[in-house]
């Protein structure tokens, strides 16, 4: 026992070789002592994540029981709207649009500052072209506009032409359209005017006759749609509203820059009541150099590419409790086009002097540019789509035309979604907004529609001219078969690829299943799995999964 004291005085340092005299067992069994616990640390690390992500699962789940108690499944669901990060809680800023709904007070909007214009700075000149919208064309009004007087109509019957023809424009100010400095890629989407619309908010009011004092980029969008008509909305009642663009194309002193523009205008004054003309859409491009002084071209246009491409609305009283009568109609032109490429509006000679834009014998001095050599570009379809998702996020599922969807879903062994209405279902002439904001662009919506079926939407007027088509026999009875489930305003059908319709379901149909109190329904109306999933979101699923089951006697034989 006295061998195995430490006889070393008080005071003094041990030897520096007692370490090496420890036995090798007792070394060895600290090296495995030490990878035990490095072993158990690594091992428990996941092990801790996942307690912590159970933990706040279950505080979640609680949560979310706790509140469909105190709301009900559909105040759950306007929670959730505005519920961002799905934490169950409302930060302020998520609150915000809830405050400033019930004070009727918002904040001053943090608008850019009007971009100055250079006086010296290259101007270009902007054409304005106009047909008038064919009347004939009305899908509801043809012997006349429902619910509407002749003095009601007095502001579309007199707009025949442009209110401006030309105007001159500063090159600076289309610097609006550029890029932000996160943006340079090509494709990569930014909104010029973003949309301050959600599911609390709703829509602007139909009974209003001036627009809002545009500000910041708003300025140009107004100064451009005024020369068609003196009332032009830069933001739309209704959403998506604003303006969304990207980059199509660049090289190393240029851009070329697609945008979608969904604005509107007011053709009536008082005392008439308002008289809403909603274009689809407003279309463009625009190539411009990096820093906004030079613009190379300009052109913005509302597509004519579909039979129907304007929604008109009017009311019938004053109030915003009237009633509003609704027709869509066909415009066949409504475009800006730049006269050319800026140029200085001051013109200097090589020693600095100013000198005459005109040379000799009068005639205006002429300009030679450098051709563009694109660097790296899109097609414009794709470009286009780019900025179509952006609006519409149930896009990011492809709709394809009627004849494509059939011929794709017989080579893929799917069913086609199809949906048939009134109006254009991706811009703002639709008939189908409720349906494309919500459950269409819901992600289980997506995921089973991107999994099991082809989609297309087509117009009633379309099919019905497609129907009449003696030359194509197959597609005119897929459109007779189409037309024969059809019932005013939307119908969302579920079809063989042979054309026969299995399943469908009338939209105000949907709504009014989706507006059944969850007590009525059979199951939860709200479900939690990745986020919360609405009622009108899981009877759409139930209806895309009941026309799965009826097909499947046809897909097996």
């Amino acid at each position: 026992m006295a061998a195995d004291v430490d006889k070393t005085p008080a005071g003094e340092p041990k030897d520096d070789h007692d370490e090496a005299r420890a036995t090798p067992s007792s070394t060895r069994a600290r090296s495995r002592l030490k990878q035990f616990s490095g072993l158990f640390l690594i091992a428990a690390v996941p092990l801790i994540a996942f307690c912590i992500k159970y933990y706040q699962d279950i505080q979640l789940v609680n949560r979310h029981e706790a509140g469909v108690k105190a709301l009900g499944a559909d105040g759950l669901f306007f929670f959730s709207s505005l519920d961002i990060d799905h934490d169950l809680y409302l930060s302020p800023e998520e609150f915000k649009p809830i405050a400033e709904k019930l004070t009727g007070v918002a904040p001053p909007p943090e608008f850019e500052e009007e971009i100055p214009h250079d006086p010296n700075g290259e101007t270009l000149t902007l054409h304005a072209k106009m047909q008038p919208l064919l009347l004939e064309s009305l899908t509801k009004s043809k012997d006349g506009f429902l619910g509407v007087s002749h003095s009601s109509l007095s502001g579309l019957r007199s707009w025949k032409r442009p209110a401006v023809l030309s105007s001159m424009f500063y090159a600076s100010q289309f610097k609006v359209f550029l890029p932000p400095s996160d943006k340079s890629a090509l494709g990569d989407t930014w909104w010029i005017i973003p949309s301050e619309l959600n599911i609390f908010t709703g829509y602007l009011s139909n009974n209003r006759y001036h627009p809002p004092t545009p500000r910041g980029k708003e300025v140009l969008i107004h100064s451009m749609l005024s020369m068609f008509h003196p009332r032009p909305f830069v933001k739309s009642r209704f959403g998506p509203q604003g303006a969304v663009a990207c980059i199509r194309a660049a090289s190393d002193f240029y851009y070329d820059i697609v945008f979608r523009i969904h604005a509107e205008f007011q053709l009536n004054d008082v005392p008439d009541f308002p008289f809403w003309f909603t274009p689809g859409q407003f279309a463009g491009n625009i190539i411009l150099s990096k820093d906004a002084s030079h613009v190379r071209e300009f052109h913005l246009y509302v597509p004519n590419d579909k039979s129907l491409n304007v929604d008109m609305e009017w009311l019938y009283g004053a109030s915003e409790s009237s009633n509003m009568e609704v027709d869509i109609g066909y415009l066949p032109q409504m475009e800006l086009r730049a006269e050319g490429p800026s140029t200085p509006s001051v013109i200097y000679d090589e020693q600095g002097n100013m000198i005459d834009s005109r040379g000799e014998g009068g005639e205006p001095i002429q300009f030679v540019f450098e051709k563009i050599v694109w660097s790296a570009e899109l097609s414009r379809e794709e470009a286009s789509r780019h900025l179509e998702v952006t609006m519409y996020p149930f896009k990011k599922v492809p709709y394809l035309p009627f004849k494509e969807a059939f011929s794709s879903a017989d080579a893929e062994k799917k069913l086609v979604h199809s949906i048939l209405l009134w109006g254009a279902l991706d811009d703002q002439s639709c008939s189908g907004r409720t349906l494309r904001e919500s459950v269409l662009e819901s992600s289980p919506v997506l995921a089973l529609l991107n999994q099991s079926f082809i989609s297309s939407w087509s117009l009633v007027k379309e099919l019905e001219d497609l129907q009449g088509d003696k030359k194509n026999l197959d597609l005119s009875e897929k459109a007779r078969l189409h037309l024969e489930k059809y019932t005013f305003p939307v119908e969302m059908m579920v079809a063989l690829p042979n054309g026969t319709v299995v399943h469908h379901i009338n939209a105000n149909n949907f709504l009014d299943q989706t507006s059944m109190k969850p007590e009525e329904e059979e199951g939860p109306a709200i479900s939690f799995s990745a986020g919360f999933e609405d009622p009108s979101t899981s009877t759409y699923i139930r209806f895309l999964q009941e026309g799965l089951e009826k097909a499947r006697p046809y897909l097996e034989s």
